[in-house]
C-alpha cells in the first residue's frame, strides 16, 4: 500500500521507488543532497497507461502476407453524422460473402481522417467483435505525429485488430533516418502494412527505408504501394509482399510483376469481380470491363466517387461529412449506365440504381 509521508509520493510496496523525504519536523533547512528525478521521468514510458508484459494472443504475419484481396471499407453516417453500423454491418457482411479477406478500417477510403481517436478506435474494435472470426480486420492507426502513432496502435491491438496500416509522417515531412525511427516505433507491436502513397503525404517511402525495415522486423507484412508497376517489381524481386494500391493497375500488379493482391476502393461495390480480378489468372477482358469504372471512381480524390455510389445503390445514406461532397448530377447519370452495362448483380445492394437529386444529399460540416 502506498504511504504518504510528509509530503510527495512514497512507494514502499511498488518495484518502482519514489524518493521519500524525511518529515517535517518543524523549522525550515534547506536541502543540501542532490534532487533525484522522479522514476516516471526516467523509466521509458512509464506513465503510459496500455503497458502489458502478457503474452499476446496476435495474428501471425504470415497469415496477412497471404491475403490477396483487402477492401478498403467505406464508413457511412446517419443524417446527424454519426456512424451508421447498421450500414456498415452490412457492407462487411458483402464483402465476407463476396470473398474479401480483409478490410482496412478508418483508412482514407474508410474517412480515418475525419473521425476522433475515440471513434476511430471504437469502430476499429466494433469490426473485430462483430467480423473477426470471418475476416482480418486492419486498423489504420497511422499518423503524422509519432506519439499518435504509437498510442492509437497500442488501443487498436487492444481491442483486438490483425494488423495495422501505417503511413509515412506527412506535411510535417521528415528526413529518411527520422522514417525509419517512426516505423520502428510501431513495428514491434504485431503484423503491420506501410503504405507508400506520395500523392497524399507528399514524400515518397523509398524501397531501402523498406528494406532496412524488413531486416529488422519480423512484424511487417508488406506494402501497400501506389507509385507504379516498377516499384512493385523491385520488392517482390526482393522478398517483400506488396500489394497495389492502384485499382486501375491490380491487375497486372497481380499477374505480370508479383504483387500478392489488392487493397483497393473498388471491391467496396464489386468485391465478387475484384475477388475474381486476383484469384482466377489473367483475365484482360474483366480488367477492360472494370477499367472505366476505377476511372469513374477516381475522378475526384478518394472517397468522394465511391460516397457517390454507394448512396446511389442505395446501400449507404446520402450524408458526406465535409469536405467531401458529391459528384455533380452529370456524373451520377454516367454511374447509373455503367452499373447497367456492367451488370447490376455485381454490384453490392439490392436496389435499383438511381442518380438521385442534388437536394438527396445532407452534407455535414459538425458532428
Amino acid at each position: 500500500m502506498t504511504a504518504l509521508k510528509g509530503y510527495g509520493l512514497c512507494s514502499m510496496d511498488s518495484v518502482l521507488h519514489f524518493p521519500c523525504p524525511k518529515p517535517f519536523q518543524g523549522g525550515y533547512k534547506r536541502r543540501s543532497s542532490k534532487w533525484v528525478s522522479p522514476k516516471a521521468a526516467v523509466v521509458p514510458n512509464f506513465h503510459l497507461p496500455m503497458r502489458s508484459l502478457e503474452v499476446k494472443n496476435r495474428t501471425n504475419t504470415d497469415d496477412i502476407k497471404a491475403l490477396r484481396v483487402i477492401t478498403a471499407i467505406k464508413t457511412p453516417y446517419l443524417p446527424d453524422g454519426r456512424f451508421d453500423l447498421e450500414a456498415y454491418d452490412d457492407l462487411v457482411n458483402i464483402q465476407i460473402q463476396n470473398g474479401a479477406e480483409g478490410v482496412i478500417v478508418g483508412g482514407t477510403t474508410g474517412e480515418g481522417q475525419l473521425m476522433s481517436w475515440d471513434e476511430h478506435i471504437m469502430l476499429i474494435g466494433h469490426t473485430v467483435n462483430c467480423f473477426g472470426g470471418s475476416i482480418k480486420v486492419i486498423g489504420n492507426t497511422g499518423s503524422n505525429s509519432t506519439r499518435e502513432a504509437i498510442h492509437a496502435t497500442e488501443q487498436g491491438f487492444a481491442v483486438g485488430m490483425h494488423a495495422a496500416l501505417h503511413i509515412n509522417p506527412y506535411y510535417g515531412k521528415t528526413s529518411m533516418d527520422g522514417m525509419v525511427a517512426h516505423f520502428q516505433s510501431v513495428l514491434h507491436m504485431g503484423p503491420t502494412i506501410i503504405y507508400n502513397v506520395p500523392g497524399r503525404t507528399g514524400q515518397d517511402i523509398p524501397p531501402r527505408v523498406i528494406f532496412k525495415l524488413s531486416r529488422g522486423s519480423p512484424n511487417l507484412a508488406g506494402v501497400k504501394e501506389c507509385v507504379g508497376n516498377k516499384r512493385v517489381e523491385e520488392y517482390t524481386e526482393n522478398g517483400v509482399v506488396v500489394w497495389s494500391g492502384n485499382d486501375d493497375e491490380c491487375h497486372d500488379s497481380r499477374w505480370d510483376y508479383g504483387a500478392t493482391g489488392v487493397i483497393s476502393v473498388t471491391s467496396n461495390l464489386v468485391p465478387g469481380l475484384m475477388r475474381k480480378l486476383m484469384f482466377e489468372g489473367k483475365n484482360s477482358e474483366l480488367k477492360e470491363k472494370l477499367l472505366p469504372l476505377m476511372a469513374w471512381l477516381f475522378q475526384e480524390p478518394n472517397p468522394i466517387g465511391l460516397n457517390t455510389a454507394l448512396a446511389q445503390l442505395g446501400v449507404a445514406r446520402p450524408v458526406f461529412r465535409l469536405p467531401y461532397v458529391p459528384l455533380p448530377l452529370s456524373k451520377r447519370v454516367e454511374f447509373v449506365k455503367m452499373v447497367k452495362e456492367i451488370g447490376r448483380e455485381h454490384f453490392v445492394g439490392e436496389r435499383d440504381v438511381q442518380a438521385l437529386d442534388d437536394d438527396d444529399f445532407i452534407l455535414i460540416g459538425r458532428y
